[in-house]
């Protein structure tokens, strides 16, 4: 607790505040790509701390929120096949689809289990041996490398009712996309802490060496950021751009190996569809051959049916750092997280729902 506190510290953060306020000459829009800094950036108030010369925009950093409304509606297709029993995570019970929210499907008769982990649906596949176990496979390179270890449990075990859904995609063909479609012009990317413990810092090398744009790896406490802030602020003043890892107590430059070896033996590399951004190549896991018996799209092949985006909602250019939600004619009026039309107000990270809870 008392590590937590000093990342707090008003006196670190005032210190902060001061040196980019003596650093920061020239305008600077920073983009985070982490729904978790989005959260910390609005409650933190960090917006409110920094010069008028700093502009902080949030990115598609929410897994939750760039899934696109096809792979929602096959989830709820496969909410609905006989026998089944569908584990997930909380976030993704509120999501609406085309059809309704899996909520909905619950109501309805569908046997729909909230999980926290992997590990859950698999006991649930143990205690339910004449049910099939769907778990719905959301997230980044953060989670990935855990249902990656699930299926190789499952395989050790001989479980033959538990199948993973993978939406699972990875971060830096996202960060390409962004910066590729030139809608927004950045001057420094804060790059996501909890991925960046698994791929390492050195994974955004690529944003200096080919983009020439300053980065700084961060972590979630207002010293974390603002001290990541200092320093792409810093270099933006002096015409330099690197990556800085400002959270070194927990990302290293190599990150989490053994993570990645779990999630390049049981997935494949693949395009994916992202809302807001399309399909990205290389940027969605896929189940592979070797594993291809705990995958649901093949042993499911359900109809989605057509694919219908909520009406008036503008997610998509939330995501991409065009629009902000209070811009959306939506936010506060008809979507709230009461009534969501979209999953930036649903998910616990999205960025929508941040500003809602925090102003």
């Amino acid at each position: 607790m008392r590590v937590t506190e000093s990342f707090r510290s008003p006196e670190l953060v005032e210190k902060l505040k001061e040196r980019i306020a003596a650093i920061s000459r020239t305008p600077i829009r920073i983009m985070e790509f982490c729904g978790t800094h989005t959260h910390a950036v609005c409650r933190y108030g960090i917006r409110e701390m920094v010069p008028r010369t700093v502009e902080m925009l949030s990115g598609p950093g929410c897994p939750v929120c760039v899934t696109d409304v096809r792979s929602l509606d096959y989830a709820m297709a496969l909410s609905m096949v006989p026998g089944a029993i569908i584990a997930t995570f909380g976030d993704l019970l509120k999501i609406p689809g085309s059809r309704g929210t899996l909520q909905h499907a619950r109501a309805r008769g569908a046997r729909v289990e909230m999980v926290y982990s992997p590990l859950d649906a698999l006991k649930l596949a143990r205690r339910n041996p004449g049910n099939s176990i769907i778990f719905l496979g959301i997230g980044f390179e953060t989670t990935a490398p855990t249902v990656a270890a699930s299926i190789v449990q499952a395989e050790k075990e001989e479980i033959k009712n538990f199948y993973v859904y993978s939406m699972h995609k990875i971060t830096p063909p996202a960060m390409r996309a962004i910066l590729d479609a030139g809608e927004v012009a950045l001057g420094g990317i804060l790059c996501p802490g909890h991925v960046s413990t698994v791929t390492g810092w050195k994974a955004w090398q690529f944003l200096s060496d080919v983009y020439h744009i300053p980065s700084a790896v961060a972590g979630f406490e207002p010293v974390d950021v603002l001290l990541a802030v200092a320093e792409l602020v810093e270099q933006h003043e002096r015409g330099t751009a690197r990556v800085v890892n400002a959270y070194p107590r927990s990302v290293t430059a190599e990150g989490n190996r053994a993570a990645r070896e779990t999630m390049a033996r049981v997935f494949d590399v693949g395009p994916a569809p992202w809302r807001g951004l399309g399909t990205i190549p290389d940027s969605g896991l896929s189940i592979n051959e070797e594993y291809a018996a705990f995958d649901a799209e093949k042993r499911f092949p359900v109809d989605p049916g057509e694919t219908i985006e909520p009406k008036g909602c503008h997610c998509g250019e939330v995501i991409r750092g065009v629009m902000t939600p209070g811009a959306c004619p939506l936010f506060r009026k008809s979507c709230t997280p009461m009534n969501p039309i979209g999953p930036c107000m649903v998910s616990s990270e999205g960025t929508c729902a941040a500003y809602y809870l925090y102003g």
